[in-house]
């Protein structure tokens, strides 16, 4: 079995899956149909004339305009309580001081003096609570779909009737000043723009203060009929501080200044509007839908009375969308044809003291235009789909033909009863309510067939890792055929599926091109497993895995079904890891294997040697056991609570050091994380050292000595600079800035260097050649001159290894003058698991650097965790020479554990408030322009760190035990042969072991054990995606679905696609490593036969 075979079977069963996650994918998370239609002042959205009030007048539109002009102040997450006063506390007991309470007391104020000119609303916002979505739903009145979210840093042109689209139709001029995202929404819309950069969530005043330094001069300007004005600074402190911060209290007292300044300024013919898109939640995130993210604040205000009554005690709860339409009549404009919010009725009611009668019809009216544009809007959006429920599309149908026969009655007959016009208005109102009901309801559009075909393509794939995983260490495993035939019988079928495409004119869909290809490939795979199934095999070898390991795993699938175990599988992971790590305490005791591994031996003719005695007692194992329960438990202790949960109180240790107010504390925090950082350096070195490979004059090994000290250097310079960047002197500030991006760079550009200096000199060993005396030992070959085939190799490597280690330990009599030449070299034995090592480290530093600095106790807690794990697992796995080399399943599925409890233990949740933005500014503290792809890529290093290192270093847990084999007895063996090379060969195992060189005594079962762990490895992580896309799949009208299982199911997709990717480099670097060694060697033999 050849590398380059492994490899392209890993990555074919890695396209299997990424097929059937993308295709369930596009039929689970599909977006609605965006409508073109526009409404028109020329066409009524319902038959009847003009309103009373607009007949007559040149320009009229569906309802005569009340304000000529609008500013709107848009506060990106203003949550609805930062506008509430500091609320008075009970006499005897201590106030709880929020700093974000009482700040904007302009509001309260206009609402105690003028109570007839402004309202205080609580703005109700639809999930997802990211700023994109709310200005979509904000200018067309629209829901945007879950998917929708992705695309909150990749903004499109809105295509829907808007509002803005709207007031240029009409001529208004419109002056925005903010938040860049509306560039994209609305391109060349606006008659006089200042766009400023929103992506850096660290900066707190840049967009503000460009407003400022516009706003007023605007607005004495005169040249505008729309202001706009989205201000950041409050989500960017959220982001930055969290809303308990003092920063949020300095920021909310700016935006009170500015409310109160644009009040003394208004004419009497503009209406103020201040907004919040969305809220946040008590760290500062959004873009879920917990209440504190879905409740915003909303304010209205005219120099002129709006409003015949006082404000409510409580203020009004109402949907954020109904903003749209109660504008735009407003203004004088038409509704959005898409619009499904409903009016702000009492903002039509006349003014203060109106007669009743009039006010009540003049809220009928526009209630009444309002319910004509759902209606339409219905009715043209159910004849294009069939999202829409037939049954109670009719029920609304006929409430509304009904509430709208009853208004034109009343507007016959001016002198009806005032109970008849409050019916109307009720039915009225009920129907816009239930349209909008019914659309939140059936938006989710879901695509079975593609969902189903999507998830048969993830159960297929999961089983051919299972069945091939053990197919892959028998001799007869079909390799080539199991290759070869899947790609042929793929690529027929994509010519097929093109072929029909092209006949019918249709066309090509990628994603169907690529389930084509992945189920036409999968069909022979599944002809030999059904083959296999009808030959009534024993249950035990079409299903390998053990019972304890299998039941742990079917615990671990059946909780991703249950809304309530996803929200706790922070805490259930630990405890499901420490379950496994008792059973693998336990199954040495019952094998009576509590010792590092047994070795197996055997001759190249097959007999079997015995095993030398036990290494450790009974208590090596369970110190390993226990100090894995203590790191899991430690690791514990960094934990971020999901905002179901509000009992649970997140660590503290998660936020940055700048977050913190105490200066000796940060300090002494600081001191704790560059300790960890040298902890790690030091453990690294030292492991190398013990094995020898420090020696090595290697580039790698160099860069090992000297380049990971820069980077540990670096990267405490940046914490050192990040925590007290704010209270840097003025004059230092560009020095630090400056230093901000040059230090995450140049740690990311040393650990890239690193990478490629490894992969360029794998072979971390020392050499040295020398004359040798005349008593050296006869290399055997069956074969005369250098070797000729990878046979000859393969069988000379071993003795030329053993070779070398008698020349290290002085076991062969030198001299100057004569011999021949030979070789020694240090510690040979430990080349592959070195490299992995180094790798790791290198991976480790720039995904380190991408956190808080106090993960970095976490990521120490990472690699001690690693390395017991690792110890503890090789103390049960036997090893057998030459082969075939297998690691068991209970040691794959722990690993894959750990990497799902060190995701938690770093801070992250599967959802999408809990992601850390911070981290696309590290190294980046001015934003990315109009880059996108490099941000998201930062942001999923952050939050895939542990799926990248666990992945990437899968291949340790066949290397592991070869290693620990040097803790072992040198007892020997008497192997058959002749006499001669028996005492050499049982004189060289009593002063050596081999290591991992017995990997290279049988590079078949070497190569086969890479593909039989990467199947493994994938098997599991496959199972875990197949169960969350059949949990979304089942509970797709669960009432949790965008809330629980669409999150985890993505967050489960992209875990999956890193860490296949980081198991794929990780087999190829130990495969590149196994090359190095192998033209290593094949020099040696020149020289050995010179």
């Amino acid at each position: 079995m050849q590398k380059a075979s492994v490899l392209l079977f890993l990555v074919w069963v890695c396209f299997l899956f990424y097929a059937g996650i993308t295709l369930f994918t596009t039929g689970f998370l599909l977006t609605r149909l965006e409508l073109t239609n526009q409404s028109s002042c020329h066409e009524l959205p319902g038959p009847g004339s003009l309103p009373w009030g607009s007949q007559g007048k040149p320009g009229a539109c569906w309802m005569a305009s009340r304000f000529s002009r609008v500013v709107l102040v848009l506060i990106d997450a203003l949550r609805f309580d930062f506008a509430q006063p500091q609320r008075s506390h009970v006499p005897g007991e201590h106030p709880a001081f929020l700093p974000f309470l009482g700040k904007l007391g302009t509001l309260q104020r206009i609402l105690e003096i003028k109570p007839h000119h402004a309202r205080l609303y609580r703005s109700q916002v639809d999930p997802p609570t990211t700023t994109m979505q709310r200005l979509k739903a904000l200018t067309t009145g629209s829901l945007p779909t879950f998917i929708d979210a992705g695309s909150n840093f990749a903004s499109h042109a809105i295509v829907e009737d808007n509002l803005i689209k709207q007031l240029t139709s009409a001529g208004r001029r419109i002056v925005f000043m903010g938040d860049d995202t509306w560039k994209d929404l609305f391109p060349g819309a606006f008659s006089q723009a200042f766009f400023f950069s929103s992506f850096n969530v660290r900066d707190l005043h840049t967009v503000d203060n460009g407003i400022l330094e516009h706003l007023y001069p605007t607005m004495d300007s005169g040249e505008w009929d729309v202001l706009i004005a989205h201000f950041l600074g409050v989500d960017h402190c959220g982001h930055k501080h969290g809303p308990h911060h003092p920063e949020m209290a300095k920021k909310l007292s700016q935006m009170d200044q500015v409310i109160q300044g644009l009040v003394e300024r208004l004419d009497n013919d503009t209406l103020l509007v201040v907004a919040g898109d969305h809220g946040m939640t008590m760290n500062g995130d959004h873009g879920g839908d917990s209440e504190p993210e879905v409740s915003a604040a909303l304010f209205v205000y005219s120099p002129t009375a709006l409003f015949p009554s006082t404000p409510p005690e409580e203020p009004e709860v109402i949907p954020q969308v109904s903003l749209v339409p109660t504008l735009a009549l407003l203004l004088g404009l038409p509704i959005p044809f898409g619009n499904i919010g409903e009016v702000i009725a009492e903002l039509f009611s006349g003014g203060k003291d109106p007669l009743p009668h009039s006010s009540a019809l003049a809220q009928a009216t526009a209630l009444h235009l309002n319910a004509q544009q759902v209606s339409r809007f219905l009715h043209t959006y159910s004849a294009v789909t069939q999202d829409l429920q037939v049954k109670e599309l009719h029920q609304l149908q006929n409430l509304f033909s009904k509430a709208s026969a009853d208004y034109q009655w009343l507007r016959q007959s001016p002198q009806g009863a005032e109970a008849t016009l409050q019916t109307v208005i009720a039915e009225l109102q009920q129907f816009l309510r239930g349209a909008r009901a019914i659309c939140i309801e059936s938006w989710a559009r879901f695509s079975l067939v593609r969902m189903t075909w999507g998830a048969a393509l993830l159960a297929a794939s999961c089983l051919l890792c299972l069945l091939s995983s053990q197919w892959a260490t028998s001799p007869g495993f079909p390799f080539r055929p199991l290759l070869l035939i899947p790609v042929a019988w793929g690529l027929s079928g994509a010519i097929l599926y093109a072929g029909l495409l092209a006949t019918n004119g249709l066309q090509l869909d990628p994603v169907i091109l690529g389930s084509v290809i992945a189920t036409g490939s999968l069909l022979p795979f599944l002809w030999k497993a059904w083959a296999g199934w009808g030959s009534k095999k024993p249950l035990a070898i079409l299903l390998p895995i053990p019972g304890p390991v299998l039941l742990l795993l079917l615990i671990r699938l059946a909780a991703f079904f249950s809304d309530s175990f996803v929200i706790a599988e922070a805490r259930a992971t630990p405890f499901l890891l420490g379950s496994l790590i008792f059973f693998l305490v336990a199954r040495l005791h019952w094998e009576g294997q509590l010792l590092p591994p047994k070795l197996f031996t055997m001759s190249r003719l097959g007999s079997s040697a015995p095993t030398g005695p036990p290494r450790h007692s009974g208590a090596y194992a369970l110190r390993l056991g226990v100090g894995l329960l203590l790191c899991t438990r430690l690791a514990g202790l960094f934990h971020r609570c999901p905002e179901e949960t509000p009992a649970c109180h997140s660590s503290p240790w998660l936020s940055p050091l700048a977050s913190m107010v105490g200066g000796r504390a940060k300090n002494l925090w600081y001191g704790a994380c560059v300790g960890a950082l040298v902890a790690l350096l030091v453990a690294v070195r030292l492991w190398l050292q013990r094995y020898g490979n420090l020696k090595s004059p290697e580039p790698p090994v160099l860069f090992v000595r000297w380049g990971l000290p820069l980077m540990a250097l670096g990267t405490a310079a940046y914490w050192a600079l990040a925590s007290g960047a704010d209270e840097a002197p003025p004059r230092l500030r560009a020095l630090v800035a400056g230093a901000s991006v040059v230090l995450p760079r140049t740690v990311v550009g040393l650990a890239a260097s690193g990478l490629v200096l490894l992969l360029w000199r794998p072979v971390a060993v020392l050499v040295k050649v020398g004359a040798g005396a005349s008593r050296t030992r006869t290399v055997l070959t069956p074969f005369s001159g250098p070797p000729t085939s990878q046979a000859d190799l393969d069988y000379v490597v071993p003795q030329i290894y053993r070779h070398m280690q008698e020349e290290f330990r002085g076991r062969l009599e030198r001299t100057k003058s004569q011999g021949p030449l030979t070789v020694s070299a240090y510690q040979l034995g430990s080349v592959y698991s070195a490299a992995m090592v180094t790798a790791l480290t290198l991976l480790a530093f720039p995904l380190l650097l991408l956190h808080a600095e106090r993960i970095s106790l976490v990521f120490l807690l990472l690699f001690l965790q690693s390395f017991l794990l690792l110890h503890l697992l090789a103390a049960g796995i036997p090893i057998t020479t030459p082969g075939p080399f297998i690691v068991p399943w209970q040691a794959v599925s722990a690993w894959a554990l750990m990497a799902t409890q060190t995701f938690y233990s770093t801070g992250h949740q599967p959802v999408f408030p809990a992601i850390h933005w911070h981290a696309a500014f590290v190294g980046f503290p001015e934003g990315h322009g109009s880059s996108t792809w490099l941000p998201a890529l930062l942001v999923g290093a952050n939050t895939f760190a542990s799926h990248l290192l666990f992945a990437v270093g899968c291949p340790l847990l066949l290397l592991w035990p070869f290693l620990c084999e040097s803790q072992g007895p040198r007892k020997g063996r008497q192997p058959l042969g002749s006499e001669a090379e028996a005492r050499v060969r049982s004189e060289e195992e009593e002063k050596e072991p081999l290591m991992e060189m017995r990997l290279r005594d049988a590079p078949h079962h070497f190569n086969a054990a890479l593909l039989q762990l990467g199947l493994k490895y994938l098997f599991v992580l496959g199972i875990q995606i197949l169960a969350c896309a059949l949990a979304a799949f089942i509970l797709r009208r669960h009432l949790m679905v965008w809330k629980v299982f669409a999150p985890k199911f993505i967050f489960e997709a992209i875990g999956f696609i890193v860490s296949s990717v980081g198991l794929l480099l990780g087999i190829a670097l130990v495969m590149r490593v196994d090359g190095a060694v192998s033209s290593w060697f094949r020099k040696l033999v020149l020289i050995q036969q010179r």
